[in-house]
């Protein structure tokens, strides 16, 4: 019989237990290194029992001699000895692999009851505990309702943020967040214009200061070279100093998952902290193989101080004008589109909404495709084609699947909040909703990309620059130059073009002076700067058959030398292995970027909205600094639930060149504060994008 011993009693306050010690996964107190506990119901097979912990498997692994193990048990295991613990084979970790689909349903089908059993008697699957206590469990509602009631640390207990009148120095002596000590202090120059209060008087009762919280993430990639899926900007050699997620991947692992989201900080990954190593280090440690524990701070948005608001609602733009409706809709008359909160109540538990769900092939989330006629939805008619779900019953929607969303439903009892994004063309054209869809489709703008102006010119950031390579070379007409490229002006972010792979059976490859990430500027004199990808290898066919080739690229370097080494190293590695169609996805990684001469930066116009008691909804870091120079201001930090995260186009890691027009260059922060304070309504901010580095 396999069950475990701890149990919990129901009654928070007579155990102590609280929401910052419960395990969001299976409701029980354990240290967070253990394996989750569970209280089984029925006797277990042995072959289902794992020989180390002598517990049901979780997460199990197959050896190559035929034993299988939970991961926690024999990752902790094998990280003192080499063999296996039964018959003592030698094994390492990488030739293990996760159990067939089979054994994990038969356990993820084991009975378990809730633990906190003097309240909740619920008797349940294993794979079912989780959505239990998140969404039925009376104790575990409870638990998290009192951990919202307390009051939250400011925003500058949680980051250490520098006041406007601090030195540089000073700011070392800023607080950090308590529950994560190792965390690096913040660097001077951080601007937060999102999060200044502001000094109208009616603004205080509807917001005060960010919610964060540091979660644990585990993520397990089942084959080794399976990408998480995560773009990654920052790092100590960077201005933003810490390592943030840019964006998630569109059905990738962490896509999958849910539980990351683009702005997240990540502080530690396998109890090793990013705080103070540079991207490169940070990438390397982040595509490790198997298992990977991600501590990472999350911005949950502004909490409400309006007693009229719903505590388990994250705060919108809306909330500055909270509706009237019984339904708790609200509308936005400046922003593009609007945010509604819409609640269905069924007659019964296990009643239909009738909706369908999709996912978008161009934009991450979960869109509302038809609502059923005769439906709950459709007979309520508050819901409409082409939302966009962003929660639902207080989950975070904004990077899910419609199977999550599903699951949430299909969890929840008789009342469903909704919040939902709807695009302002199709909320005004009333019942017209396919028609308003096609003809947003049909009006929606290009993004205008433009040259880098000459008063938007900077130099690269601290440790970074670039160096000019020439190649003049002679060879057989019909020789190959045996690269391959990729960018362009039609391709995304307007990266320049850049060469992915050296081939070996090129001349440039026995030259050697050309490496893999360079940026093309010219073959034979023809300028390749301005060209999209077709018209650049449409170019260099007809060059490359003359039988004398002059190519002029560029290089970006960095003055960490590790940095530089580790780059090569890999250079060389993948140039080896990869196959062509590879290289052809093979993206810099996201510093390489950074030096790149400013004439070369494509830019465009982000245009925000907001009403005058809301914030923009970002930090910013950068700006003169006399330990530093004159360093480019980044995009930091972009909070939910505000306009920057509703805009959907401002990505962390954006260099801001100009507000407004008026250029960013040279400026400090005693500068841009008062600029950007000054937009009550409107800014225009002229910004710099480049992809994240993948992992």
């Amino acid at each position: 019989m396999a069950t475990t011993e701890t149990k919990v009693p129901g009654n928070s306050s007579a155990t102590g237990l609280s929401w910052a010690r419960v395990c969001k996964e299976c409701g029980q107190q354990h240290d967070g290194v253990d394996s989750h506990l569970y209280e089984y119901q029925d006797e277990v097979d042995d072959e289902l029992v794992c020989h180390i912990c002598l517990q049901p498997l979780l997460r199990p692994m197959d050896t190559p001699c035929g034993h299988t193990y939970c991961f926690h048990c024999l990752s902790s295991f094998l990280k003192e000895q080499d063999f296996c613990p039964v018959d003592r084979q030698r094994l390492q970790l990488h030739q293990c692999r996760p159990s067939s689909l089979l054994v994990r349903n038969l356990l993820d089908k084991l009975t378990v009851m809730c633990p906190h059993s003097t309240e909740c008697q619920q008797q349940m699957q294993r794979c079912e505990l989780q959505p239990h206590l998140h969404n039925r469990c009376p104790v575990f509602r409870r638990l998290r309702e009192e951990a919202e009631k307390r009051k939250r640390p400011s925003w500058n207990e949680l980051k250490g943020r520098k006041s406007d009148g601090e030195s540089s120095g000073d700011a070392k002596h800023s607080a950090t967040h308590s529950r994560n000590p190792s965390r690096e202090q913040p660097e001077p120059g951080l601007i937060n214009p999102a999060y200044e209060e502001s000094e109208d008087a009616d603004n205080t009762p509807l917001r005060s200061s960010l919610v964060a919280e540091a979660n644990v993430v585990e993520l397990f990639r089942e084959e080794p070279e399976e990408e998480l899926g995560l773009r990654i900007v920052g790092g100590k050699d960077t201005p933003l100093g810490n390592i943030v997620i840019q964006e998630i991947v569109r059905e990738s692992l962490a896509a999958r998952d849910g539980r990351l989201a683009p702005g997240d900080h990540i502080l530690e990954v396998n109890d090793v902290s990013l705080a103070s190593v540079p991207h490169s280090r940070a990438i390397a440690v982040l595509r490790q193989p198997s298992l990977l524990r991600l501590t990472v701070m999350q911005e949950k948005g502004f909490k409400s101080r309006d007693p009229r608001s719903d505590p388990s609602s994250f705060t919108t733009p809306n909330n500055s004008q909270p509706s009237h409706s019984p339904h708790g809709n609200g509308t936005s008359n400046h922003n593009p589109s609007s945010v509604l909160q819409v609640t269905l109540v069924k007659s019964q538990r296990s009643e239909p909404l009738g909706i369908k769900l999709i996912r978008k092939s161009d934009e991450s989330g979960v869109f509302i495709l038809d609502l059923l006629s005769g439906g709950l939805a459709a007979k309520d008619g508050k819901l409409r084609n082409n939302d966009k779900v962003l929660a639902i019953n207080g989950h975070d929607l904004r990077h899910g699947t419609p199977e999550s969303a599903a699951q949430i439903i299909q969890a929840s009892e008789v009342r469903v909040n909704f919040v939902v994004l709807r695009p302002a063309e199709t909320q005004e054209e009333g019942g017209s909703s396919r028609e308003g869809q096609h003809s947003r489709a049909a009006r929606r703008p290009e993004p205008q990309y433009f040259r880098r102006r000459s008063t938007y010119m900077k130099d690269p950031p601290g440790g970074f620059s670039s160096q000019e390579k020439i190649v003049s070379l002679k060879k057989e007409p019909r020789l190959s130059l045996g690269i391959t490229i990729a960018g362009g002006r039609d391709c995304r972010s307007r990266l320049p073009v850049y060469i992915t792979s050296v081939q070996p059976v090129g001349c440039l490859h026995r030259d050697g002076t050309i490496k893999r990430g360079d940026v093309l500027l010219s073959i034979n004199g023809v300028d390749l700067t301005q060209l999209t990808y077709n018209e650049a290898v449409s170019v260099l066919k007809a060059q490359t058959a003359q039988s004398q080739v002059a190519l002029r690229v560029i290089q970006t370097l960095s003055e960490d030398p590790e940095e530089d080494m580790e780059a090569a190293n890999k250079d060389e590695l993948d140039d080896m292995d990869d196959p062509r169609d590879d290289a052809l996805n093979w993206t810099p990684l996201w510093t390489r970027w950074l030096g790149l001469p400013s004439p070369m930066h494509w830019c465009r116009d982000i245009v925000l909205h907001k009403t005058n008691n809301e914030s923009w909804g970002f930090s910013i870091v950068g700006g003169y600094e006399e330990s530093h120079g004159q360093q480019p201001f980044f995009i930091k930090t972009i909070v939910p639930g505000t306009p920057a995260h509703f805009d959907g186009r401002l990505k962390c890691g954006d260099e801001i060149v100009a507000v407004n027009g008026a250029t960013t260059v040279g400026m400090n922060n005693s500068s841009l504060i008062p600029m950007l304070k000054l937009q009550k309504n409107k800014v225009t901010l002229t910004v710099v994008s480049w992809p994240g580095s993948l992992v």
